[in-house]
């Protein structure tokens, strides 16, 4: 068993700052900052932080720093963040916790909380990107000398820094390191405390809708998605936020993927045309609001009647997410040809003037799904109304762009743009690996050499149509794209009062 800091295994906790050995305010008021992991249930950060509140007899309260436009994140991303906060404050309200949600630099607003608070410990999710690593040595720089600051990896089953302590070369390397820790590390969770000394300091007003923001100040901030610039790439209906709905997707009676859908997983997840068969966590698992360490804990309870089926789930849930992890903490330049492998890049650069005489793609006409492959159009239009493409799909999306582009360098910056504003679960490790892996072999292996790609795998439409049924993925995405406009339009309507006075009645079939 992992040793306890505790309820928390302490290998999930790094020490970020320490304070001095005395003149520490020990009853200090204790802070979570809020970011990676949004949800009461199965976070191991706020067990921690409320267990250390407990044990010296202080109070605790969450905070929650909304960016603007974090990472390019757009009203379809900040909707359902948004909507989520708003079920997470009643949760963690009914647990006597208050939840504090700031706007602006959290490098300013956490340090000025914690003055405010006279905050003893900070305790911060883990998370591998650059801008939040650089927010937090900002923070544990402006802070009192006097605040301890504490990272708890409540992402990964398996806390990334105990996983490995450098960079992984493929899903080889790290499984068997990963698979020796579960035993550790895939536990049920401690119950959440209730916290003993109540917090007496001023109220959080409630999130009580889209237009209204609380500050611990008592101000009213206008959090109106139009106002964040991100009205473009509009919400989506079909994937409801929060940590009740992550749930019933897990382990609904109906829909559930465990209980009604893990059948299937096994031999239809790679098919694009049977989207049931996937789990349907990933923007849950994005956001947080749900823990992977419960879903994986709730798998195996299957392990004995769907056995490949549970097998093939949890080496997506733990290794391959934590493999991502891996990538992006490790390589600085996880988003660039920088962090390619030696010999992709090489074979990359060998082969980067071979479309010189190609029709090449312009970046607006690939956002408006305007080129010459139906099958390419088809997956870019699914992502654009849908929110999420296939993730078969998407490896195919990637290596066309690469084969379009000028070359590799604005290939890759082409697909993270378009992942990062479409995608629900965009701006993700999985997302930044997966376009990695498409155009810069990461995590892969070298491969018949030829034009434009090199030794980078290869993926055509003759492929695709081995593998599937490709017309149906089309007819299908074109079904999807019609209801989903049909949808926004009657949300119009009903949304102006006027409209259903002037609006005429459909025509008839022989008008």
């Amino acid at each position: 068993m992992a040793r306890l800091e505790g309820l928390v295994p302490a290998g999930r906790i790094r020490v970020l700052k320490e304070t001095p050995a005395a003149g520490g305010k020990e009853k200090g008021s204790v802070v979570y900052w809020m970011f990676r992991d949004q949800r009461s249930r199965d976070n191991w950060a706020l067990i921690h932080a409320v267990d250390l509140a407990n044990r010296s007899g202080a109070p605790v309260a969450v905070a929650f720093n909304l960016f603007h436009r974090f990472l390019g994140a757009h009203a379809r991303q900040l909707g359902f963040m948004i909507r989520g906060l708003r079920e997470l404050q009643d949760r963690l309200a009914a647990l006597g916790i208050p939840f504090f949600l700031f706007r602006g630099e959290a490098a300013d607003t956490i340090p000025r909380f914690l003055r405010d608070c006279e905050a003893s410990v900070l305790v911060t999710d883990f998370s591998p990107l650059r801008e939040v690593r650089r927010t937090k040595d900002d923070i544990c720089r402006r802070v009192s000398a006097s605040v301890a600051v504490h990272e708890v990896d409540a992402h990964n089953v398996v806390p990334l820094w105990m996983a490995s302590g450098k960079l992984e070369y493929s899903a080889r390397t790290i499984r068997s390191k990963i698979h020796k820790l579960l035993p550790e590390y895939l536990v049920d969770f401690p119950e959440l405390q209730t916290p003993i000394m109540g917090w007496s300091g001023i109220v959080p007003r409630r999130l009580i809708g889209r237009g209204s923001c609380p500050t611990y100040s008592g101000e009213s901030t206008v959090c109106n998605l139009a106002l964040l610039d991100g009205g473009e790439v509009p919400e989506v209906a079909w994937c409801e936020p929060g940590e009740r709905a992550a749930m019933e997707v897990l382990m609904g009676s109906s829909e559930g993927f465990l209980t009604r859908r893990l059948r299937s997983y096994d031999s239809d997840r790679n098919n694009p045309l049977k989207p049931k068969a996937l789990s349907g966590l990933s923007p849950y698992l994005h956001f947080g609001q749900i823990s992977a360490q419960r879903c994986a804990l709730e798998a195996q309870a299957f392990k004995k009647f769907q056995t490949k089926s549970v097998d093939a789930f949890l080496e997506e849930m733990i290794v391959r997410r934590e493999l991502a992890d891996n990538f992006c903490f490790y390589q600085p330049h996880y988003d660039s040809l920088q962090g390619a492998w030696e010999w992709a890049l090489k074979t990359l650069m060998d082969h980067a003037g071979d479309n010189e005489n190609m029709f090449i793609r312009e970046k607006e006409q690939l956002e408006g799904a305007k080129t010459a492959d139906p099958l390419w159009n088809a997956s870019q239009l699914e992502m654009v109304h849908h929110g999420k493409m296939h993730g078969f799909m998407r490896m195919y999306w990637a290596k066309k762009i690469l084969e379009w582009t000028s070359g590799p360098q604005e290939a890759l910056a082409t697909a993270i743009y378009l992942n990062d504003k479409y995608e629900l679960d965009g701006r993700d490790p999985s997302g930044y690996v997966g376009c990695m892996w498409s155009i810069c072999g990461v995590h892969d292996q070298g491969w018949k050499e030829r034009p434009v790609f090199g030794k980078i795998r290869y993926m055509n439409f003759a492929g695709c149509k081995r593998k599937f049924d490709v017309d149906g993925y089309i007819s299908y995405v074109k079904r999807l794209v019609s209801e989903t406009k049909k949808r926004k339009a009657a949300s119009s309507v009903s949304k102006d009062p006027t409209a259903a006075k002037s609006r005429r009645p459909p025509p008839k079939a022989d008008e």
